[in-house]
């Protein structure tokens, strides 16, 4: 099963990897590779997918989005790994305050603003059609209803949020 299954999606991964490739900074064979595994890891904990192309050109996207996102974060080494230019335990503390504050205020949001800015910041990369099926919304209408709950949100956050330095 999982070796016809390998042979009908190998033109089709070919050929998404090669479209996605050029614009996420990664190369094709990697993709490839990454979306075989995702794949194999699949069919081995739920089975095969339900629909096996279009599984196959969603992950072929997540992978090339994750992509784009490593490239953008990792940074060379200036010096030795073991530089401790790195945040410190102070730091880190503050990091995790103001992302627990985040999340409180996202909680105190009204109506369905929770759920969206939850589906924004998901882990998941969901697009804009995913959050709004989840959401049972227009996709046309979360751009509104983001820029809505945003304001919304900073406006809980103001009074928490005290500025960092001074400005102008």
């Amino acid at each position: 099963m999982t070796h016809d299954l390998v042979a009908a999606l190998r033109p089709l991964l070919t050929a998404e990897a090669a479209a996605e490739a050029q614009a996420s900074g990664a190369e094709p064979a990697d993709l490839e590779q990454t979306v075989w595994l995702r794949l194999l890891e699949r069919v081995d904990s739920s089975g095969p997918p339900y629909d096996p192309e279009d599984w196959l050109r969603r992950a072929v996207r997540a992978e090339a989005r994750r992509s784009r996102r490593r490239t953008r974060t990792e940074r060379p080494y200036d010096g030795e790994p073991a530089d401790d230019r790195g945040p410190g335990p102070e730091q880190i503390a503050l990091t995790a305050a103001r992302h627990r504050a985040l999340r409180e205020a996202v909680r105190r949001l009204p109506g369905r603003c929770p759920r969206l800015i939850e589906a924004l910041l998901s882990p998941k990369d969901l697009t804009y059609r995913e959050i709004a099926g989840e959401l049972g919304i227009s996709q046309g209408s979360l751009g509104p209803e983001r820029s809505r709950c945003l304001g919304c949100l900073r406006r809980l956050l103001t009074p928490e949020v005290a500025a960092r330095e001074v400005r102008g």
